[in-house]
């Protein structure tokens, strides 16, 4: 009695223990509201659904060989596919899907995200970082007349719209350059404004020896100096026109010795009614690169704003420290992807830690930002071949007839097994609602991802949990028909089909294991929720139904007559 009574409670525990599992509770979820998404706080069963059953994106990435040729696509995608899975892993994605499709691409499937633009940009972007000082030589205005004279040959203008930058244009663009500049004390301002101006007039004396001016030129007319040395301004008129000459052989050719021109990260900034784009002159080596970042993280400064701030190794820390005493009073660009960050004055030099502030970016920026420079570069660009957002309704329908085929599965299994197996029949489907609510709660213990294959391996589950209960059955009317009682063939029944339920369980188990070892996405929802059911059978056709038996006869010391 005493050992009935363990197992009572232990049934009991379990069932307690999966209803606080299953149990709604509060939680932190993405959610899209009014077209932005948010962070909010919603109540619900602590079920993950995978893409196909709470939609989401598919994206398949293509190295980008539109810039440079890739000698071995397959050996760089396999380099380039654990860079992605490390950045899918950190945004936070339930059971994301990230696997090499052939030689040539790589598939990324991300559950309940539907901002395709974030989700392109984070998997996307090379994250390649680099530190480097602003050019204070001029260089951009001595070889400005030799630029001007290849955009003219190559027949690059732009258009009457865009025409010469006028004295108005050139004052709105001075209002601009407030935007670029970092926030610095007034006397640094008043040093820098004094420095700019004798470099400005240095240069322009140098430039009327040096080469004559093309007139009506194309960067002559549409490039104005900033507020700290190495920066421009471009009207968003002249934008296509400089990028498309910039990508000419011959000004690459004609480049500065040891200078290289970065666009601003900033896509356009508005000044009245004119737009701008940022340029920066920067020095080619750069002081460092993100190699050396160890860790990167996001905070909000109640100055600069959202931040990143990172950490460097200790060859980068010492480096960095080293190069950055060199500069004090220069300023320094942040270049992510060959795109200006951007480029604060060294007031001191910089060792292990340092910042980079967004420029009023928001905090999901300085988030992405980080992510991507924890995860390291990618090793080749990859561009974005094809996406696909799956509607959340398809998964709705999916939900809802998956749990038809549950409910006419269980019906039907109940209807068989009291038919055939009478009282019998009964104690094993009170065991087969046990068995569902334990699976349900090992899936949500774990953090499984419950996908359509998932319910369809959990419906196949049901049949394979009775499976057990019938071999029982057969062996106990054998032991009856032998003429034993009631308790001994109970025993006798259980104990003989112990080693054929076993067995079969094994090899499924083992064969799920296999499946979710070597599969993907929906292969490996099916393995869990397969491997979760049998587990759970094992328990409720062995230890539950037989503890149903045993309160059953324990009720009389009697003569018996069993059901069955």
């Amino acid at each position: 009695m005493a050992n009935l009574k363990y197992r009572v409670l232990l049934i009991v525990g379990l069932f307690a223990a999966s209803a606080w599992a299953l149990f709604p509770r509060t939680v932190v979820e993405r959610v899209k509201r009014d077209g932005v998404f948010v962070y909010d706080t919603v109540r619900r069963v602590p079920l993950k659904r995978g893409l196909d059953l709470q939609g989401g994106m598919h994206l398949t990435l293509e190295v980008d060989e539109s810039k440079q040729a890739v000698a071995d696509k397959s050996e760089a995608l396999d380099r380039a596919l654990k860079v992605v899975r490390q950045r899918i892993d950190e945004f936070g994605v339930a059971e994301p899907v990230v696997q090499k499709v052939g030689t040539d691409r790589i598939i990324v499937e991300l559950p309940g995200i539907d901002d395709a633009e974030r989700a392109q940009d984070v998997v996307q972007k090379s994250a390649f970082l680099e530190f480097q000082i602003t050019d204070e030589s001029g260089a951009l205005d001595k070889a400005m007349p030799r630029f001007d004279e290849i955009a003219r040959a190559a027949g690059i203008a732009v258009g009457s719209q865009g025409g010469a930058a006028t004295a108005g244009d050139t004052a709105k663009s001075t209002s601009v350059n407030s935007l670029l500049t970092q926030k610095t004390d007034t006397a640094a301002k008043s040093d820098s404004a004094a420095k700019d101006s004798t470099a400005a007039a240095a240069t322009t004396g140098a430039d009327t020896g040096a080469a004559k001016p093309v007139a009506g030129g194309l960067f002559a007319t549409n490039i104005v100096p900033g507020q700290i040395p190495g920066q421009y301004i471009v009207p968003e008129a002249a934008f296509p026109a400089i990028e498309r000459a910039l990508q000419l052989p011959a000004i690459q050719a004609a480049m500065p010795p040891g200078k290289v021109i970065r666009w601003g990260v900033i896509d356009s900034l508005q000044a009245g009614a004119q737009r701008f784009r940022p340029l920066y002159v920067l020095d080619a080596r750069p002081i460092i690169t993100g190699e050396v970042l160890t860790d990167a993280r996001p905070n909000t400064d109640p100055v600069e704003g959202n931040v990143v701030q990172f950490t460097l190794n200790n060859e980068g820390a010492r480096r960095f420290k080293v190069e950055t005493g060199k500069h004090i009073r220069d300023n320094m660009a942040i270049v992510l992807d060959q795109k200006v960050i951007t480029a604060p004055t060294l007031q001191s030099a910089i060792g292990r830690n340092g910042q980079i502030t967004l420029g009023g970016g928001s905090l999901q920026a300085a988030q992405d930002l980080a992510l991507v420079l924890r995860a390291g570069a990618l090793p080749v660009p990859l561009k974005v071949a094809e996406v696909r957002q799956i509607g959340a309704s398809l998964g709705n329908d999916s939900i809802n007839n998956g749990i038809i085929a549950l409910v006419v599965a269980f019906a039907l299994v109940l209807g068989i097994m009291v038919g055939y197996y009478r009282f019998s029949g009964a104690l094993a489907v009170a065991a087969l609602l046990l068995y569902m609510v334990y699976t349900m709660a090992m899936l949500a213990g774990f953090n499984a991802v419950l996908t359509l294959p998932g319910l369809a391996g959990f419906v196949l589950s049901i049949g394979i949990a009775v499976d057990a209960n019938v071999l029982i059955f057969e062996r106990i009317r054998e032991e009856l028909d032998h003429g034993k009682s009631v308790r001994l063939a109970v025993e006798e029944g259980f104990k003989h089909a112990l080693s054929a339920i076993v067995d079969t369980s094994a090899a499924t188990i083992l064969s799920g294991m296999v499946l979710y070892q070597y599969g993907t996405g929906p292969v490996r929802g099916f393995a869990v929720t397969l491997v979760a059911g049998l587990v759970a059978s094992l328990f409720t056709a062995i230890f539950v139904t037989k503890t149903f038996f045993l309160i059953w006869m324990n009720r009389d010391r009697g003569a018996q007559t069993l059901s069955i």
